[in-house]
């Protein structure tokens, strides 16, 4: 099954045999350091810009129900963003190396390595990059 929406995911790291752990990054798009013209234009209309990453959480499937729950439970941080980056994975029952995870992750954003994970906008919809 292609995964379409944050629903799509939370439904099918449920039916994974394993019990699972899902990793988000949240990441604020912001106008990198000296843009030029073309780059400042296509910010301003909702395009492009570089994607910083703010803040990161695990969850269990079990512990939303929907993105709404997400963006409340992420709107406690005080932290805006503008996509989250979403991975998954076996739980190992240990929260060190969901740590480690979760760092590795928000690293290989900043080095701008977005082609491993999903990214779902504030509504829950699948967002593709160009």
């Amino acid at each position: 099954m292609a995964i379409s929406n944050f629903a799509d995911l939370l439904s099918e790291a449920r039916k994974q045999p394993e019990p699972q752990r899902l990793l988000f990054v949240c990441a604020r798009a912001e106008l990198p350091d000296y843009p030029s013209e073309e780059q400042r234009r296509r910010f301003e209309q909702g395009e492009g810009g570089a994607l910083t990453p703010v803040t990161c959480v695990d969850k269990t499937p079990d512990e939303l129900s929907d993105m709404a729950t997400f963006v409340e439970q992420s709107n406690q941080t005080g932290q805006d963003w503008d996509l989250v980056f979403a991975a998954a994975m076996t739980d190992p029952g240990d929260n060190e190396v969901i740590e480690q995870q979760l760092r590795r992750m928000v690293e290989t954003l900043q080095m701008g390595s977005i082609e491993a994970f999903l990214a779902f906008n504030r509504s829950g919809e699948v967002v593709g990059f160009q």
